[in-house]
């Protein structure tokens, strides 16, 4: 697989989101260039690190412009949300315990979540945070 090129295909039109988007991107790039990384790797220990980063950061920056702005699908958005923080949180403990999947499993995951979140279910706030003026 060839590392993936950020397009204005994946912008949704809040600049802010869309830099920590890009985050994402890079996080999957970083699998996609270590084929060979293994469950003990620097490069899935790294991935899962900044996976729990962006949770943290993302998610309460995209739902607190969601909350801000009335968007009526919030309660919806946030449980896709937590279960990215618990497949981050399942992928970490299987790390620990050495299963040999966790590569593969990880990114198969950041391929998932940028494909059916971002590119679905961000893409359909896009229009209601341009209606805002959100940028």
């Amino acid at each position: 697989m060839e590392p993936i090129e950020w397009t204005d295909s994946f912008s949704v039109g809040v600049a802010l989101l869309d830099e920590q988007h890009r985050r994402l991107i890079d996080m999957l790039n970083k699998m996609i260039k270590d084929p060979a990384a293994d469950t003990r790797s620097e490069t899935v220990a790294d991935v899962l690190t900044e996976m729990t980063r962006y949770a943290q950061e993302h998610f309460k920056a995209e739902e607190a412009l969601m909350n801000e702005h009335g968007y009526p699908r919030l309660d919806e958005h946030k449980e896709q949300h937590l279960g990215f923080q618990e497949k981050v949180a399942r992928l970490c403990f299987a790390t620990v315990k050495g299963q040999a999947s966790v590569p593969q499993e990880l990114m198969e995951y950041l391929q998932k979540w940028l494909i059916h979140h971002i590119l679905q279910e961000d893409m359909a706030f896009k229009p209601f945070f341009e209606q805002k003026g959100v940028r």
